[in-house]
């Protein structure tokens, strides 16, 4: 399997995440997997110096016509969207008031800085959580300590995503119930995370996010 290459910015912020990612993709030669090889490190196509929030999803989505390389998000062309996706659309509409379109791409926010990284980047095709414990979670580990110790904002839904809580400081986490349609209903629908990034990226001088899609 050919390597895949982290962005620069990345490998300078991080010296040695490109050789964990290499060797968990050493792992996986081989192996059929979600997204396409050359979509799982979209999310670092944002720089970690303009990320203003990260939101953390748990792995790939199991269908190979849903899963892009950004947590949560599907390709532009994608009609039918992922339950956990239809429930963020109706809490984004719900919490800020806004149109939106009719997509379920979410690539227009990491343009205006949020991060959306999988804790796993990749699974199998039609299988959640296939490639748990081969040592993704580091990778994003130290991502994710990295850009806590800058001014910004973690929205973690669901307990996997708040494994990660101990390593970002209280007033940087946001911490939810999962949008899956297992759990919306005990506390997602109504808990407003949009805007409340934007309450707290504003006195960092950062200013507010356009969640617009």
């Amino acid at each position: 399997m050919s390597e895949i290459l982290l962005p620069a910015p990345w490998k300078v912020a991080i010296p040695d995440l490109q050789a964990k990612i290499s060797d968990v993709m050493a792992q996986l030669d081989g192996s059929f997997m979600n997204p396409k090889k050359d979509l799982v490190l979209r999310a670092f196509d944002l720089a970690p110096n303009h990320v203003k929030a990260v939101i953390v999803g748990q792995d790939p989505y199991p269908a190979p016509e849903h899963a892009c390389g950004l947590s949560f998000s599907v390709p532009r062309e994608v009609r039918k969207l992922p339950p956990t996706l239809v429930n963020i659309r109706k809490e984004l509409i719900s919490d800020l008031g806004i149109q939106i379109s009719d997509s379920g791409d979410l690539s227009p926010w990491s343009k205006r800085g949020v991060m959306l990284l999988n804790r796993t980047l990749t699974t199998a095709p039609g299988k959640s959580l296939a490639h748990l414990a081969k040592g993704w979670e580091s990778i994003t580990d130290d991502v994710i300590s990295y850009l806590a110790n800058k001014p910004v904002i973690f929205l973690l839904w669901g307990r996997r995503a708040q494994e990660l809580s101990s390593i970002i400081p209280a007033q940087q986490q946001i911490c939810g119930v999962h949008p899956s349609p297992l759990s919306a209903y005990r506390g997602f629908f109504g808990s407003k995370p949009f805007s409340e990034i934007n309450s707290k990226l504003v006195p960092l001088g950062l200013g507010a996010i356009d969640w617009t899609i």
